[in-house]
C-alpha cells in the first residue's frame, strides 16, 4: 500500500493508512494484483453484510460482476446512497467509474451477494 507521501498518492490525501479498503475493510477486499501503475481488488459483500468505514485513494474503474441492493455512508454514518431509490435507476452491471472515495461503509440490503472489481489507477491523467 502507497502511504500518502509517496509517489501516486493524491497529495492532499487526509486520511490514514488505517483507513485503506485493505487494511479497515481487509474481510471484503482482496488483492488481485498491486504495481506502482495499479491496484486491483476483489470485492464481495454477502447479503446482510456491512463493510466498515474504509477509504479508496485512488479514481478507479469498477467492473460489477453481480449486482445487488446497497446503502453508502459516510464516516460518520450520514446516508449518501440508496440503490433502492436512486433516481436515475442505477446501472446493474459492467464497468463504471467511480473518483477517489473518502470514508465510507457500505452495507448489502438485498439478497444477492455484491460481487465487483476494482481498477485502482495510481497516477491518473491530469
Amino acid at each position: 500500500m502507497t502511504a500518502p507521501n509517496q509517489p501516486g498518492a493524491p497529495p492532499s490525501w487526509p486520511w490514514p493508512d488505517s483507513l485503506d479498503a485493505l487494511v479497515a475493510a481487509g474481510d471484503y477486499h482482496r488483492l488481485l494484483m498491486e504495481n506502482e501503475h495499479v491496484r486491483v481488488l476483489e470485492v464481495r459483500i454477502p447479503p446482510g453484510h456491512t463493510v466498515p468505514v474504509h477509504t479508496h485513494r485512488w479514481p478507479s474503474v469498477i467492473d460489477v460482476r453481480n449486482h445487488g441492493e446497497f446503502i453508502r455512508r459516510d464516516g460518520e454514518g450520514n446516508l449518501l446512497y440508496d440503490s433502492r431509490t436512486a433516481e436515475p435507476p442505477r446501472r446493474t452491471s459492467g464497468p463504471g467509474w467511480t473518483p477517489p472515495l473518502p470514508p465510507h461503509s457500505v452495507e448489502n440490503v438485498g439478497t444477492t451477494e455484491i460481487v465487483l472489481y476494482t481498477v485502482e489507477l495510481k497516477h491518473p491523467a491530469a
